[in-house]
């Protein structure tokens, strides 16, 4: 394995490894069996950093490559939503508006990831009933609140067509509850008939994409649902058995919220006789409909349980807007980066909100350090409950640790969050011990080539879920004391790149 933790509690300066210091009985074991579990053959060529501490005292308890840069993937999240919470506000809210000025509509956002296809409509209802009905200049689309750079950096360009890496904008809109900004839901089903064309629906009902189907009926559902580069013609192929949805991020995403608020203006009987253009509102504009979001408390559940990417770049922007007036990742990462410092995260690099980035970088000891601090602060309660929970099969409850660690003491006792890429996988949260005694963890693993090695995760949240100081040390070497066994690696997705709420249909 990569090297022996260390327990630091020894002298500082003196040379001597707190092993030889004789910690508490159940303290070694603790180191004992984190060793073992992380003496795992899948680990011989890669690179694991864990850190475990007292929420309170910050005592470590146990301590591999503490201060060593790793990929984090999406426990970049918990900066993000953190950083969020501080500068923004429980109670900030994303506005979008309907104006008006001369013969023209406007339409401005900043950024509301909750934004639906019925919530346009209600737009333009509320338009409607303000004694509009014919627009005779353009609808204008207004989504300056940020910058026109629509991905992020680093991220891998054939990510680029998938919902999970769609383009961020201040004006948008999300196809279903999950808020998944940006995209739309492509349902492909048997047509009427073996051999026949597969029946193609989307959500919303949009025309914003063009749909190329090439998909016929057959004995099994075998279906590539794909977005054309630069553009929304999305082409169908394949057979299909039974109903196969695909989440598909638009190409330009402020274009689809005003072709959906078009629509709505029309189902209202509103005529806009101009067409849509890009164009900032101008002062003096007349404020005819408003619509806000629910809370960032509130948001904070669909973010971190589904581990919405979206959401993270779009508060990163949020921030920036808000400190500096510029909606740019450069601003909003700044801010990230400056509030992380404060709370003990002295090294980082960060390159978007997310952890879509591979280029992002985060150290086990900072994660531990931010995760006793926010214990102090006011939106902690809000905070916490949005972590995803162990074993809890409500998914906006258990989130992506929904299908982990059930049956185990760390079951409904875990609050953690993952993260997941190609040869990445983490996960640092909160465990209260089996003496009630409140730990901080953090594990991440980077460079493996098997499988994600997720179940030893598991294992060692399950470990400490189990930890008593006063536990005798266990002579019999070689054996894991915990009387309730993890779930076994087959229970668990094994060569998942992404995050289980990624995959979707398939959710974790």
């Amino acid at each position: 394995m990569l090297a022996s933790a260390v327990l630091i509690t020894g002298v500082a300066g003196s040379g001597i490894p707190a092993h030889a210091l004789d910690p508490a009985p159940g303290v070694s074991d603790l180191i004992h069996d984190i060793d073992q579990i992380l003496s795992d053959s899948r680990l011989t060529m890669a690179r694991a950093g864990v850190v475990v501490r007292n929420a309170t005292t910050g005592e470590e308890l146990y301590t591999l490559d503490s201060g060593k840069l790793f990929a984090p993937a999406s426990n970049t999240k918990l900066l993000t939503s953190a950083a969020a919470m501080e500068t923004l506000g429980a109670d900030y809210r994303f506005s979008t508006e309907v104006l008006s000025k001369g013969r023209d509509l406007y339409l401005r956002g900043t950024g509301d990831p909750t934004m639906l296809a019925a919530d346009y409509d209600a737009l333009a209802a509320k338009v409607a009933a303000s004694g509009v009905k014919v627009v005779t200049g353009r609808l204008a689309v207004d989504d300056t609140w940020f910058d026109d750079v629509r991905l992020g950096t680093d991220w891998t360009w054939d990510d680029e067509p998938y919902y999970y890496a769609g383009q961020i904008s201040a004006l948008t809109a999300s196809p279903d509850t999950d808020y998944d900004a940006g995209s739309v839901v492509v349902s492909v089903a048997p047509g009427d008939g073996p051999g026949k064309p597969a029946k193609v629906t989307t959500t919303p009902d949009t025309d914003y994409v063009k749909i190329v189907n090439k998909a016929v009926t057959g004995d099994d559902t075998d279906v590539l649902v794909e977005r054309q580069h630069g553009g929304n013609t999305v082409v169908i192929t394949g057979t299909v058995a039974d109903q196969y949805d695909e989440w598909v991020a638009v190409w330009d995403p402020s274009l689809y919220a005003a072709s959906l608020f078009r629509k709505g203006l029309a189902a209202h009987g509103v005529r806009v006789i101009g067409s849509t253009v890009r164009e900032a509102t101008p002062s003096g504009a007349k404020t005819l409909a408003t619509r806000e979001s629910m809370p960032l408390s509130q948001l904070l559940t669909p973010f971190m349980k589904l581990s919405n990417n979206m959401h993270a770049e779009i508060l990163t922007k949020a921030m920036g807007r808000k400190v500096s007036g510029e909606g740019t990742w450069s601003a909003g990462l700044a801010v990230t980066t400056a509030f992380a410092r404060a709370n003990g995260v002295e090294t980082l690099r960060l390159r978007d909100g997310s952890g879509l980035s591979r280029v992002d970088g985060l150290t086990p000891s900072g994660i531990t350090s931010l995760l006793i601090a926010a214990k102090g602060k006011p939106w902690f309660p809000a905070w916490y409950d949005s972590l995803p929970i162990a074993g809890q099969a409500d998914r906006l409850v258990g989130g992506t640790l929904r299908s982990r660690m059930r049956g185990t003491p760390a079951a409904g006792n875990v609050h953690a969050k993952t993260g997941s890429l190609t040869s990445v996988t983490a996960l640092s949260g909160y465990v209260t011990s089996a003496d009630g005694e409140p730990l901080v963890f953090s594990i991440l693993t980077n460079g493996y080539l098997s499988g994600a090695p997720r179940d030893l995760e598991d294992r060692i949240a399950v470990r400490l879920a189990q930890f008593t100081r006063s536990a005798p040390v266990d002579a019999a070497a070689g054996t894991l004391r915990a009387e309730t066994p993890a779930e076994t690696p087959a229970e668990i997705p094994q060569g998942d790149d992404l995050e289980c709420s990624w995959r979707k249909p398939v959710q974790c």
